[in-house]
């Protein structure tokens, strides 16, 4: 029987057996691939494997013998192994752990010891593993046996039934693998469709199950919904196999048909819901039994309704400033826990907190800050207010202007940078044109990049970019960057703009996988399986490589990554082949990309190239792409066309509408710029920072009444378009529209055949007058109405309306509308079904017509009309309330407590920026009738320009009211009113108007005019303002008239009197104004003096002062001095009393000047002597004079004795500039004359003396200085003694104390030394050291002193108890200086470390080895003779010794004999001394501490020699 290998299955019945035998059996079995698992999900390659496995079981050849093997088929060569599970596409689910030998027991146990938080399809998974393994009872074993052909025949059999049990287990696998799991995505739980109102938000929900995990995608009518380019309009959301899709303020056009779709690897389906958005239409109020509207919330029984109030304006930023806008928000009614939800947004799209965008939400009031504003904050901010009952929304625009530039002409900064396309290498970046190019074009861009966590900013490109969007190459796979750009031009490099959002270099499928979450059955399921085969796999071809940009600067290439790549990364080599040629040449030699994205530079523009990629990984380099095509350099996207003509269109007093028409040959278009000149400037200013795509924008912030002309461009990627053609000019000023509707519409009175109505005018006027109303009317009988009719043709002019020719007992609706010059308002609501039936009652009805005037931070002026029905009684009073708006109904207030019988009523007391509503009650006889209809709410705030009527009476005399208005527009007219009553009585007041003035002049101001006169201006928002004339006014304003009829001529100032010098007397005024004609009298004791010897007269008109000088003041002078001036009718007088004891002093004062001035014609003293002390310390006594000639003699003197020119002290005297100092310690050194010739003086008389003191006691003394000639003398005295002396040294000790510098630290081998500097230092200075603010007492350890100008403190032998706060007090002469210094810390430590450094080297130095003497430097001596030399050596511990001749060491022998004795003396001896001995010594001794030399020369001389020398030189 030949023999023959063979595999054999069995199936093991007992459960101990298979546990004896399980490890042997179970690496056959993992290597025999009986049991093997994909990496892959992917189904086909699991059973390709298997039955490959199954295939090399059969294969058997005949050996020579015979014999018949089962030959195996050879594996595939494998590359590096993976361990990353991946399906076809690529996509990373799961890791892989290679084949390792363990026991079903342990595999089980790996796959149980799962976490908590696995998914649900996981564990299902995980459980059909399971139940796999434990019914999986094979084993292998491998024998070698010889077999009979009955045995054969039998097994062959067995083999064939073991095949079939093997397909049936191969079936079971199957359905057991996660491959057979997958199925198409069904829809569990599918959207409903629903129907909704408009402003509501509706949310379409479903589930879905599919394996793989499907991806969901909405559709709208089948096209699809982008709910990240439209955040402000749709949210999608996706956890845990629930989907949504939420619309957010849903409008008509949101009525569609919906459709959710689900795909997978599987398959798609999808499923569709209609949404009908319902628009709610104005109609007959509800009832309180008709269904609630759709803004009731059932959950809180209330409908929510919501005022915003402070609303912020158009606001204005620069770059880098932080503005903060807000509104307040009021909720109606208040629910205790509920807050309405508060959303900002900018251009529709919701903000988010971040570190450029702050929201606040107080409860109250909402507010948005941007911090470090930039252009991309530039936009229309909405504040949205959702509540259960609906939502509101208030919008206004914010503007954001570039900041100042560094250097004029420089562009300012792009915007908007945004990263795009991200892969592994490779980023494009994009971003916006600036409005302003600078001075001259932009030339291109810089593109700059930052990774993330550091500070370092690096160029991408060396030249610049013209094309706004730039592909930056040669990223690090795995890190972020930011990326910024600048703008150039002839002038220079703008700022840079802000930084883009980090991005991640990393695979497109990464990226989603990262925020889609894991993919695999359930996360970080570990699978167990052989390497693939496929890994090693030479990559195919990439497809569909295509040109996706081309400009002059670059060329972008993209493509798809091969279908045949196997597991492991590709990488992409690019070549390039210029048109008409057959030469491929490879673009990226030394380093291949691994992004499907690729950009190329350095191409000549004009020329044509075909592209073609490669791909390579650790198998090879795959064959190269189909060509793109050939492709030019050249730019692909033109320059947008010119924009159309604009039209400007007047808005509001700030502000212009700009509509243009779009460019027609544009493509990626980014927006437009618009910019606006001023008529008559050649400066263009731009409207926008950030452009806008729409052909209408509101260009803000423009001044009233200046003429502006606009033009517009437009700009894509590629540039800028040519400006449009410049606008018609319009001159900003509010637009006129419409007036807005007519509100509550109420029944006043009822007869049997008419009604009286009446309204409130609208809030709006539309910017002009309201000119009249017109009511509509209607029948109402039940249900039914009738069709509406007009009962007026012309329009009314008050607002109340008697409706006649009525039926009685008819039901009727009324109607109003509104007309000002723009045209004709829509319809008020209508009024509720009024019966027209006579009225019984005997109260009045409700006052009508009530308006606002004046309305100002803390008041209001409410005005109206009186009721139309009266009741029983005439009206004979009023009554006001007043609530705060945000208030309910309990929070009305009554004005006033007595009946007001005006028709008007000034408020006040009221806050500023809180808004009110008022109403106002009528009262007979039989009591007080209904309320009116409410009027506000009204805020009371101060319109910004508002003027205030003022009082003016001119140079005649003459009484006017001004009133000033800059916001006039056309057809605005002032109108004036007294007692808010239109005036019949022109007698009283002329008017006066000019322009934006308005003047109403008294014709003969009395008590008739008292009262409250006000003015209004038409066609205007209420702008006006009133002035009381009371009793006490007028009285005032005659008394001001009376002054300017006979007017007083004004002084600046009353007669004074100034004492000039010699004694001269000057008596002056002056007046406010004078003309040429003015007269002045000069009166003296009511005697008109006249210019002369005594008296001197001057008037200067020009400045108006007067003068009369007077040379000495006698007693007959004492008197009354007066001045009468004359001009015109204008008159003035002022006078000046002197007598008694003020004449005496005056006189006293008059003669000493004057001898003042007699002692200044001679030498004398400007300044007389005084001390100072320099900051060199030095003492000066010094003095100023005046009036010196060269023959004038000064002399100093000490105590009476006069200081000579030879005395020591005349040296310190030094003269400049007519000042005199005398530098007391200035140290003067004699040099006596020596009289006799070659004496040598002795040492000390040749060292000078040490420097005398700056000063001292022997200073002390009285100092004079007299000056004389023959003009006259004069003197000075200082006195240096006791008082003066010590105010000397004080000064001396303060500038001292002030010249020390802070203390310093040194160390020395002793310790540790604390120092300061001074300028100088006197033994008499008080100076005293602390530490830890306790004195320091002197002792041998820490010492205190002065060397020279330094202050120390010295502390031998440091020790940690030496640390702390040292002070040192200097004696300033008041208080002292303090200078104080931490001896801790690190100041220690280094002090401390270098103190016994020091004091380790000082030790070293005493105790180093050194030669101490008894060697000289050169020795000669005689051949022949004995050298014996001792050297002195010091050492601790003892030297070593040794002796050198010419740098070689010497040996103790016969010839050189060296001795070492007492460890002091080395000695030398050299017996019979011959030339060979001469040379250059040394003695070296050496320690531990160091080394030295005493080297000597040594000089050996035959006199035979010498004598031979001198013979032949002779």
């Amino acid at each position: 029987m030949s023999g023959s290998i063979q595999v054999t299955r069995k199936q093991q019945h007992h459960l101990q057996q298979r546990h004896l035998q399980q490890q042997r059996q179970q690496q056959h079995h993992f290597e025999s691939s009986c049991y093997l698992s994909s990496k892959s999900s992917v189904s086909q390659q699991s059973v390709a494997a298997y039955k490959t496995s199954s295939r090399r079981l059969k294969t058997s050849v005949k050996t020579e013998t015979g014999q018949e093997v089962v030959k195996l088929s050879p594996l595939p060569k494998r590359a590096k192994r993976t361990y990353l599970a991946m399906d076809k596409d690529k996509e990373v689910i799961g890791y892989v752990i290679p084949v390792f030998r363990a026991s079903h027991d342990d595999v089980r146990g790996l796959i149980e010891a799962r976490e908590d938080d696995v998914t649900e399809e996981g564990i299902n998974y995980v459980a059909m593993r399971n139940l796999f393994v434990r019914e999986s009872k094979e084993a292998m074993q491998v024998k070698v046996v010889k077999k009979t052909r009955s045995t054969h025949i039998r097994e062959s059999a067995e083999r064939v039934e073991l095949t079939r049990t093997m397909d049936e287990w191969s079936e079971f696998r199957k359905k057991m693998n996660p491959d057979s799991l997958m199925h198409r995505p069904e829809f569990i739980v599918k959207p409903r469709g629903q129907t909704t109102w408009e402003g509501k938000t509706v949310k379409l929900h479903c589930t879905v199950a599919g394996w793989p995990k499907p991806r969901i995608a909405w559709y709208k009518n089948n096209v699809l919904i982008d709910a990240k380019a439209h955040p402000e309009k749709y949210t999608t959301e996706s956890n845990y196999n629930m989907h949504s899709l939420e619309i957010k303020n849903c409008d008509f056009l949101d009525t569609a048909k919906y459709q959710a779709s689900a795909l997978n690897v599987k398959g798609e389906s999808s499923i569709v819901a209609t949404v009908v958005v319902k628009r709610f239409q104005d109609g007959e109020e509800a009832g309180p039994l008709d269904p609630k509207p759709h803004g009731y919330c059932a959950e809180h029984g209330v409908t929510f309704e919501t005022t915003i109030i402070d609303k912020f304006e158009v606001a204005f930023g620069s770059e880098g400033e932080t503005l903060s806008i807000g509104c307040t928000v009021i909720v109606y009614p208040t629910v205790k826990k509920y807050q309405p939800e508060v959303v900002w947004c900018r251009n529709s799209v919701p903000l988010k907190p971040s570190k450029w965008v702050r929201t606040h939400w107080s409860g109250e009031r909402a507010t948005l800050t941007l911090v470090h504003l930039n252009k991309e904050d530039e936009g229309m901010y909405t504040l949205r207010v959702n509540t259960k009952s609906g939502f509101d929304t208030y919008s206004a625009y914010v503007f954001v202007r570039d900041a100042e530039v560094e250097v004029e002409g420089v562009p300012v900064a792009p915007l908007d940078v945004r990263c795009h396309d991200a892969n592994k290498d490779y980023v494009v970046v994009t971003w916006k044109q600036p409005a302003v190019e600078g001075s001259s074009p932009i030339l291109g861009y810089y593109i700059d990049r930052c990774e993330v966590g550091t500070h370092h900013w690096a160029q991408c490109n060396d030249n610049p970019v013209k094309y706004a969007r730039f592909p930056v190459t040669g990223l690090v796979e795995g890190r972020s960057y930011t990326f910024r750009v600048r703008a150039l031009n002839k002038v220079g490099v703008s700022r840079a703009s802000r930084v883009s959002e980090a991005v991640v270099a990393m695979d497109p499928s990464d990226r989603a996988r990262l925020r889609a979450g894991p993919s695999a059955p359930w996360t970080g399921m570990i699978k167990f399986t052989e390497e693939d085969p496929t890994v090693g796999i030479v990559p195919g071809e990439p497809s569909d490589v295509v040109v996706t940009e081309a400009t002059k600067s670059y060329v972008v290439l993209a493509w798809q990554p091969p279908v045949q790549r196997g597991h492991e990364g590709v990488m992409y080599y690019i070549e390039k082949c210029m048109s008409g040629t057959d030469t491929w040449q490879r673009v990226n030699t030394g380093m291949p990309v691994k992004s499907p994205r690729f950009a190329l530079f350095d191409l000549a523009e004009g020329n044509s190239y075909n592209f073609r990629v490669r791909c390579c990984n650790s198998a090879g380099v795959g064959e190269a792409s189909v060509s793109t095509g050939e492709t030019t350099v050249a730019d692909k996207l033109d320059l947008p066309s010119a924009p159309g003509n604009p039209v400007p269109i007047r808005n509001t007093d700030t502000s212009v509408v700009v509509t243009w028409g779009a460019s027609k040959e544009v493509t990626q278009l980014v927006g437009y710029y618009i910019e606006c000149n001023v008529v008559g400037t050649d400066v263009w200013i731009p409207c926008n920072n950030k452009p806008v795509k729409q052909t209408r924008f509101v260009c803000h912030g423009l001044t009233t009444g200046a003429n502006y002309v606009f033009k517009v461009k437009a700009v894509n990627a590629a540039g800028y378009s040519q400006c449009s053609p410049n606008s018609d000019a319009v001159v900003v000023q509010a637009a006129i529209s419409v007036p807005g509707k007519p509100t509550s519409v109420s029944l006043l009175e009822a007869v049997k055949d008419y009604m009286v109505l009446g309204w409130t005018a609208p809030a709006k006027n539309g910017g002009a007058d309201i000119r009249g109303y017109f009511v509509d009317y209607r029948t109402v009988k039940g249900a039914a109405v009738g069709k509406w009719h007009e009962m007026n043709h012309q329009a009314l002019t008050t607002t109340s309306f008697k409706a006649e020719n009525l039926k009685e007992n008819v039901f009727y609706q009324f109607q109003v509308r509104a007309m000002n010059m723009a045209g004709v308002s829509k319809a008020s609501l209508p009024s509720a079904g009024l019966e027209c039936k006579e009225w019984t009652i005997t109260v009045p009805g409700a006052p009508v017509g009530l308006h606002v005037l004046e309305v100002r931070d803390t008041s209001v002026v409410v005005l109206w009309e009186p009721p139309a029905f009266n009741g029983r009684s005439a009206v004979n009073g009023y009554y006001m309330d007043i609530k705060e708006a945000s208030a309910g109904d309990e929070g009305w207030k009554a004005v006033h407590e007595k009946a007001n019988k005006m028709k008007y009523m000034k408020v006040a007391g009221l806050k500023a920026g809180t808004s009110y509503v008022f109403r106002v009650r009528a009262q007979n006889l039989a009591g007080v009738g209904k309320p009116s209809a409410a009027l506000g709410p009204i805020v009371a705030q101060t319109r910004p320009g508002t003027k205030e009527i003022y009082v003016d009476v001119d140079d005649d005399g003459v009484i006017s009211m001004v009133f000033e208005c800059s916001e006039m527009k056309e057809g605005s007219e002032f109108v004036w009113s007294k007692n808010y009553k239109a005036m019949t009585d022109t007698s009283r007041l002329t008017i006066v108007t000019e322009k934006g003035k308005s003047r109403a002049i008294f014709n003969s101001p009395s008590l008739e005019d008292l009262g409250t006169f006000s003015c209004m201006v038409t066609n205007t928002d209420g702008i006006s303002s009133s002035y009381t004339l009371t009793e006490e006014g007028l009285k005032r304003l005659l008394d001001i008239s009376h002054e300017h009829k006979f007017p007083v001529i004004p002084f600046k100032n009353e007669m004074a009197m100034d004492l000039l010098e010699k004694g001269r007397v000057r008596f002056w005024t002056q007046v406010e104004k004078c003309t040429s004609a003015c007269q002045v009298d000069y009166v003296f004791n009511d005697v008109i003096v006249s210019q002369g010897k005594k008296y001197t007269m001057n008037f200067d008109k020009t400045t108006g002062i007067i003068e009369m000088f007077m040379d000495s003041l006698e007693v007959i002078d004492e008197g009354t001095f007066t001045f009468n001036l004359v001009d015109g009718k204008a008159k003035g007088t002022t006078s000046l009393v002197l007598i008694g004891d003020e004449f005496r002093e005056l006189q006293k004062k008059s003669e000493f000047e004057r001898a003042e001035w007699v002692r200044k014609q001679g030498p004398h003293f400007v300044e007389y002597l005084s001390y100072a002390v320099t900051s060199e310390c030095n003492v000066l006594l010094k003095c100023k004079i005046g009036n010196v000639r060269p023959e004038t003699e000064i002399t100093w003197s000490k105590d009476s004795i006069e200081i000579a020119d030879d005395d020591e002290d005349a040296q310190k005297i030094e003269r400049q500039d007519g000042e005199l100092t005398f530098n007391i310690g200035k140290w003067v050194i004699k040099q006596e004359i020596q009289k006799e010739k070659g004496r040598k003086k002795a040492p000390a008389e040749d060292v000078p003396p040490p420097p005398r003191p700056k000063i001292c006691k022997k200073d002390a003394g009285i100092y004079e200085v007299f000056l004389k000639d023959d003009r006259g003398k004069d003197r000075s005295t200082f006195n240096l003694t006791d008082a003066g002396y010590q105010a000397v040294m004080n000064e001396l000790f303060r500038v001292i104390a002030t010249s020390s510098s802070e203390i310093k630290v040194t160390s020395t081998e002793h310790g540790i030394i604390l120092y300061s500097e001074v300028t100088y230092y006197d033994e008499d200075l008080r100076v005293g050291w602390l530490h830890k603010d306790a004195k320091i007492a002197a002792s041998e350890r820490v010492k205190s002193g002065v060397t020279g100008e330094q202050l120390w403190l010295k502390i031998n032998e440091p020790t940690e108890k030496d640390k702390g706060k040292y002070s040192m007090d200097i004696f300033d002469g008041k208080d002292g200086v303090k200078r104080a210094f931490e001896l801790t810390g690190k100041a220690w430590e280094e002090a401390f470390e270098e103190f016994q450094r020091l004091k380790a080297a000082a030790i070293a130095e005493r105790n180093r080895a050194r030669v101490v003497g008894g060697l000289p430097d050169v020795v000669a001596i005689q051949e022949g003779k004995s050298l014996n030399l001792t050297g002195n050596v010091w050492g601790e511990p003892v030297p070593e010794v040794c002796w050198t001749k010419n740098d070689k060491e010497l040996v103790s022998d016969e010839r050189y004999k060296l001795k070492f004795e007492a460890g002091k003396f080395a000695s030398i001896t050299i017996s019979s001394v011959s030339t060979a001995d001469s040379g250059k010594y040394a003695l070296v001794v050496k320690n531990k501490y160091g080394k030295e030399a005493g080297e000597f020369t040594v000089s050996v001389y035959n006199p035979d020699d010498d004598e031979n020398k001198e013979e032949k030189k002779g």
